[in-house]
């Protein structure tokens, strides 16, 4: 009987676990998207003169304030776009998780 006991226990640790590290992952790809297309949008104001500053260091600004930060920045003045490409870490054994987002035109 506490072999069973045990068992079930075990089963439910892991299975809490398991939801646990989906539910960090689920959250993480969530903000770094959300970070990215802030930070691309932001960016690609910048481009356009519509806020000041330099392209990327605006949307490095705005991805860090949203909990991320920028992997790669291009901004085009001549297609007036921005690109930024962010990432996330995860706490745990999990890989960061990255997103890419672009603006303009």
């Amino acid at each position: 009987m506490t072999s069973i006991v045990v068992g079930l226990c075990s089963l439910i640790l892991l299975l809490v676990t398991a939801i646990g590290g989906l539910t960090q992952a689920f959250v993480a790809h969530s903000t770094a998207q959300n970070a990215a297309d802030l930070a691309a949008l932001a960016a690609a104001d910048a481009v356009r003169g519509l806020a000041p500053g330099d392209p990327c260091e605006v949307g490095k600004e705005v991805a860090e304030r949203n909990g991320a930060t920028v992997r790669d920045c291009r901004a085009s003045s001549s297609e007036q776009t921005a690109f930024i490409e962010v990432e996330v870490d995860i706490p745990g054994p999990l890989p960061q998780v990255s997103e890419k987002a672009v603006a303009g035109r």
